[in-house]
């Protein structure tokens, strides 16, 4: 069943179907995307594809990943060579900054907009 990534915490996330449902999910085994050298394989806003892990526990396992129409990334802190995808297949983003306190850099509204 087709599902949307909601919350990622960890290993850990909350996907919901089309239908309203919410599930607890996880990856089963290791997810490589190609061309793409990220810290997390899944992202919130990620198209999945998952099944019932347990039908008592309603847990299901993330199977696939759908082909993204966009992402957000930035800078792994640990790792230079890698990127964290922040969000996927974005229909619009908002950004909040501040004049004074505390103030917003002129770089950062401006990867802001790159990125975007």
């Amino acid at each position: 069943m087709k599902a949307t990534v909601y919350k990622s915490t960890g290993s850990w996330y909350i996907v919901k179907t089309a239908e309203g449902n919410t599930f607890n999910a996880r990856i089963k085994g290791k997810f490589k995307i190609d061309n793409i050298t990220s810290t997390n394989p899944i992202a919130v806003g990620d198209n999945v594809k998952v099944e019932m892990e347990n039908e008592g526990e309603g847990s299901v396992v993330i199977n696939e990943i759908y082909d993204r129409k966009n992402y957000i990334t930035r800078q792994s802190p640990h790792n230079k060579n890698q990127h964290h995808i922040i969000a996927a297949n974005l229909d619009q983003s908002l950004l909040f900054a501040t004049l004074k306190n505390p103030k917003t850099s002129q770089g950062f509204i401006d990867r802001f907009l790159i990125a975007s």
